[in-house]
């Protein structure tokens, strides 16, 4: 990419896709909850394929919203103390203006 465009780049664009550096042991406990995730919403499809109850199907819909919560609780937590921390000591505040967003979203 040239100079120009980088400067152009807004931080939404997917030219400009931040990383993050992640521990083995965050890694292996995120990749175990979205294994479990992925094969709650395979049973579901399973349930809905086997014409089961709908309320049985609602209960389990529920238990993946739940996860979903509860895993982005765990990466939103996990966010703010690396990388908010890290950009906040290094003179970035505007990171808080972008954990503001992301907290707005989440929300909805």
């Amino acid at each position: 990419m040239e100079e120009k465009e980088m400067q152009e780049c807004t931080k939404d664009c997917c030219c400009c896709e931040k990383k993050k550096e992640r521990s083995a042991e965050e890694i292996k406990d995120m990749i175990h909850r979205l294994n479990r995730i992925e094969g709650q919403v395979r049973g579901v499809k399973a349930m809905v394929e086997d014409n089961r109850y709908c309320v049985d199907i609602l209960t389990q819909v529920s238990a993946i919203q739940s996860a979903l919560n509860s895993f982005s609780k765990c990466l939103l937590s996990e966010h703010i103390k690396s990388c908010v921390v890290e950009n906040i000591k290094a003179g970035n505040e505007e990171v808080v203006d972008e954990l503001c967003s992301t907290i707005q979203k989440l929300m909805k």
